[in-house]
């Protein structure tokens, strides 16, 4: 039998942005995460690199917000490049009281400005300012933050928990348009359950998962994004898509990424004879900006007909490889890589989505009561390229805002009563999901040869029209078959993978992450790509 579940606050992700909203609010709340597998799942886990913030004497806020607008093509909001940077010190000074193990500076070797806590340059930066744990700061930010969660009585953590779509007045044909909650697939028992909830935030994380090609785990469908949409929500600058330089190149290693930081720490990319091109492309080599860096190798792959380039670290002394990377280093080496000796073979794989549901400064999007952040929302921090590092903090920054916001209507929110529980009555089992694996396969297949690094209109009408198709199987194979986890995942997929081609049919230029050839230069205006919904709740 389905159940109701009433919360204060139904966080849908247990990412860094899920888990940083949950901490921050207080502990009389009650409050749900949930994930749709493991609560480690998440792209936060496996985040090496760092977080970007302006944190000792010789950095300022003005030369942090200047490398984020450079890095965004002239397509970031001033307003909330601002906003995340000047409140970066106190996010990452959160982080500390947590507890997480960043990495210190040896005291004798200091040259950061005075600042306890080693800081590292990637990409795009102009200084040292990416603070980290070691090379796996991802895994130290979620463990702290998970054992947090864990000790607070108020916060239920529920794993193999999958959402399916937002609940809303408007939907449920009651005046007004306020979220109300949502319905979950509970993996476990199979039932659809109802939760309810005076606030709804979806962290999700992104949608790199279109994509043949990725960095990011299984989880990262879009789910978040395309369930906003249904509900109502505008959606921002999805045609931009970041494509991360640098991941291994072996047939057993699935989508482990090399953190942009080896190239800020002196990595240089070669091609198989040993020459190195970035040179070629950007004055600023290797420590060019990531779509920079990603177009670059696509191209010489592509001129030469090779299947790989390769990052080589192996100048500097090995026990100082293995002090700053020792998660690269072990990986590399089980597939019999010592990078202390070797190049490191990489291509470039789907990363980051840089779009998603429109918010404002605390979270908030069209919907009352909807909050989005992290990688499903679109704040306009990113621009038309993310800036390395800068991800992680958005999740905080944001996070503890839309925490901040919540408490100051909590009074006015009233909790949500009687919804209707989940219909399945006109459902079966299917008996075909060979379907859904064909549709999964040909979806990512055409995103990654149609809606890539590099674009003509031709393919993305291309895609257009197969995406239309798969759209009009999979509605019917929804409306006539009990929901399992990859039905749904699928369906968000494509949803969010037609959203991402129509925004980049939009795009008549070449900015940032969005290559044309048929458009190959950029517009004297910088115009940001707004979908809205035909249920637009505006």
């Amino acid at each position: 039998m389905s159940q109701h579940f009433q919360h204060d606050v139904l966080i849908i992700g247990s990412g860094a942005a899920g888990l940083t909203l949950a901490l921050t609010l207080p502990h009389h709340l009650r409050i749900a995460v949930l994930s749709k597998g493991e609560l480690s799942n998440g792209s936060t886990f496996r985040a090496q690199g760092g977080v970007a913030a302006v944190l000792d004497d010789t950095d300022t806020v003005e030369s942090h917000v200047e490398d984020t607008l450079i890095a965004g093509a002239g397509l970031c909001r001033a307003e909330a490049v601002r906003f995340t940077v000047e409140h970066s010190r106190e996010a990452i000074q959160w982080l500390i009281e947590q507890g997480v193990p960043f990495t210190r500076e040896d005291p004798t070797t200091r040259d950061d400005g005075g600042f306890a806590f080693h800081l590292t340059r990637e990409g795009g930066h102009s200084h040292r300012r990416i603070i980290h744990a070691a090379d796996a700061t991802g895994a130290a930010i979620f463990k702290t933050l998970l054992a947090q969660a864990r000790e607070r009585p108020n916060i239920e953590l529920l794993e193999q928990h999958v959402a399916i779509d937002l609940i809303t007045e408007s939907k449920l044909g009651l005046p007004g348009k306020r979220c109300l909650g949502a319905y979950v697939l509970n993996r476990q028992s199979g039932e659809v359950d109802t939760y309810s909830a005076r606030f709804t935030a979806l962290a999700c994380g992104g949608a790199a998962k279109v994509y043949l090609y990725t960095s990011n785990p299984d989880s990262a469908c879009g789910d978040g994004i395309a369930m906003a949409w249904r509900a109502g929500c505008r959606v921002g600058n999805l045609e931009f898509n970041q494509f991360h330089p640098t991941c291994l190149y072996h047939p057993q290693a699935k989508s482990f990424l090399i953190t942009e930081a080896l190239r800020g720490e002196g990595g240089l990319l070669k091609l198989p004879n040993g020459e190195r091109f970035m040179p070629r492309f950007d004055s600023r080599a290797e420590l060019a900006p990531r779509d920079i860096v990603a177009r670059a190798i696509d191209h010489e792959m592509k001129r030469l007909g090779i299947d790989c380039v390769y990052l080589d670290i192996s100048h500097k002394p090995a026990d100082f490889i293995r002090t700053h990377f020792p998660t690269v280093y072990e990986r590399c080496l089980d597939f019999g890589i010592d990078i202390t000796r070797e190049p490191i073979p990489v291509v470039p794989a789907a990363h980051y989505t840089c779009g998603g549901v429109v918010v404002d400064s605390q979270g908030r999007t069209d919907i009352p009561g909807l909050y989005a952040i992290g990688e499903t929302s679109f704040t306009g921090l990113h621009g038309a390229n993310r800036m390395a590092s800068n991800s992680l903090l958005e999740c905080f920054v944001y996070a503890r805002s839309a925490a901040l916001d919540m408490l100051g209507q909590m009074t006015d929110a009233g909790l949500p009563n009687d919804l209707p529980s989940w219909d399945a009555s006109q459902v079966t089992d299917s008996d075909e999901d060979v379907i859904i694996a064909h549709n999964w396969d040909e979806l990512r297949r055409f995103m990654w040869d149609y809606v890539g690094i590099v674009r003509t209109s031709k393919r993305l009408q291309r895609a257009q029209h197969r995406v239309r198709l798969l759209l009009g199987e999979i509605d019917e194979f929804y409306s006539n078959y009990k929901v399992s986890r990859d039905l749904i995942e699928l369906r968000n997929l494509a949803q969010v993978a037609d959203l991402m081609i129509r925004s980049a049919m939009q795009r008549h230029e070449s900015r940032g992450l969005h290559y044309t050839l048929d458009y190959p230069d950029m517009l004297p205006e910088a115009r940001d790509t707004i979908l809205v919904p035909p249920t637009y709740a505006g």
